[in-house]
């Protein structure tokens, strides 16, 4: 709170000062003795420019009238302003108190953004109380015409305020619930992201407050500054164009949510884990060890392969015999293939439910290679940890091994198989072309 009294404070102090130089009073004004404005003095061959900038920059004091201001008011007259700003201090104080209290009461009952809400009125209020007062002890104090424009102005400047600093106040209730969201997720990207949100949106309250005390307290033309602005945010925007692009594209992957930090993705052949995701780039680490930065705006333009939310890992498996298996030991290998999957330490973790529907492994001899008997076998492991995954798929192939071994069926490789003579297993016939010839 103390922050924001300071913040606020410095917010007025900085509105006098623009106060005393864009008020149209102290423009108004030329100094004893000076030439006017649009005739330049004998012998002097400045521009007119000059004189008429002396003039405007000509001090306020001039337009006091102090010796009237002292003739005019009595003691009383000067000290109810400073009453009027000592008893609503003391008020504001109070309010402010009162406000904690019921904050307090508030969070207890696990409203915390409606305290924020309650105690956001704390400073605003304070000095709205405190220009009321002054406002009030004014009341019968004699001044000049200058002076009595330019009071009512540095009053409203004082109440737009009050108002601004409310709502840049009510920000945090808007970061309170993002932060709300952001706790249900992982995403570094969300917690840079919720505090550039509150920055950003502080910084528009107080542009457009700015805006409305320039037009509204100054009557200032504030659209030659809009379009001034335009043209600045025209040339920004065409000089980082790429950077926009990452921007929103950072933005995009936050709205859509195609991946998270921890997950494997594959993207243009980079296959790994995303450690970061920024505003400019996103990096993934690698299998083999090796950190990518990837743009946003390519990431969300173009296809992304979400491994890690995959709800199985689908093996398939081809397990090939010799072809010199009898039709018998073939039909016994599928069964052997069928039994090991069934087995209680083998089964549980491939079949899995998956949107209502239980997936049952499948075992087929379903080809004949060029040099071997193919026997299809394809399962689904969940939940899809992939060392649990390596270690089942170790205990599966071991079984199968063992089962093989026992029932004196090989396993096939690629091979070649030559026939020679003289073997007495495979004799080799070899019939000489034209032997009937003369």
């Amino acid at each position: 709170m103390r922050r924001n009294h300071f913040i606020g404070l410095a917010v007025v102090v900085f509105g006098f000062a623009l106060l005393a130089v864009l008020s149209p009073g102290a423009a108004q004004v030329s100094l004893p003795g000076l030439p006017a404005a649009n005739a330049p003095a004998d012998g002097d061959e400045r521009p007119l420019a000059d004189a008429d900038a002396a003039a405007r920059y000509t001090s306020l004091l001039d337009d006091l009238d102090l010796p009237g201001l002292f003739a005019d008011n009595g003691l009383i007259n000067w000290l109810s302003p400073l009453a009027g700003i000592l008893v609503g201090l003391i008020i504001g104080r109070a309010a402010a108190f009162i406000f904690r209290w019921i904050g307090q009461r508030l969070e207890a009952r696990g409203w915390k953004r409606q305290r924020r809400v309650v105690e956001g009125l704390s400073g605003p209020l304070t000095l709205l109380l405190i220009t009321l007062g002054f406002q009030i002890g004014l009341t019968n104090f004699a001044m000049s015409k200058p002076l009595g424009e330019f009071l009512p102005k540095v009053m409203l400047l004082a109440y737009s305020v009050a108002v601004i600093w409310y709502v840049a106040n009510l920000v945090i209730v808007v970061e309170m619930a993002m932060e709300r969201i952001r706790g249900k997720t992982q995403s570094a990207l969300d917690r840079q992201l919720v505090p550039m949100i509150g920055r950003s949106l502080r910084v528009v309250v107080f542009v457009l407050g700015a805006l409305f005390i320039a037009q509204t307290v100054f009557n200032q033309n504030i659209g030659a500054w809009l379009a001034g602005l335009g043209i600045v945010g025209l040339g920004v925007s065409l000089a980082a164009q790429d950077s926009i692009k990452n921007f929103f594209g950072s933005i995009t992957i936050l709205m859509d949510r195609p991946f998270v930090i921890g997950e494997r993705i594959v993207y243009a052949g980079f296959d790994g884990i995303v450690e970061e995701i920024g505003f400019r780039s996103t990096k993934v680490r690698t299998l083999v060890g090796h950190v990518v930065t990837i743009p946003n705006s390519l990431i969300a333009s173009e296809a992304v392969e979400n491994i890690g939310r995959r709800p199985t890992i689908r093996r398939i498996m081809n397990v090939t015999i010799t072809y010199d298996t009898p039709r018998e030991k073939i039909a016994e290998a599928v069964e052997i293939l069928r039994r090991i999957l069934a087995e209680e330490g083998i089964r549980e973790p491939i079949h899995p439910v998956i949107s209502g529907d239980e997936l049952f492994p499948r075992v087929y001899f379903n080809d004949y290679n060029a040099d071997s008997l193919n026997l299809f076998v394809i399962y689904w492991y969940a939940p899809p940890a992939w060392w649990d995954y390596m270690d089942h798929a170790q205990r599966l192939n071991l079984r199968i091994f063992e089962e093989f071994e026992k029932a004196g069926i090989e396993f096939a490789f690629p091979t070649q198989t030559l026939y020679l003579a003289g073997d007495a297993k495979r004799k080799l016939i070899v019939e000489m072309l034209g032997r009937d010839l003369p």
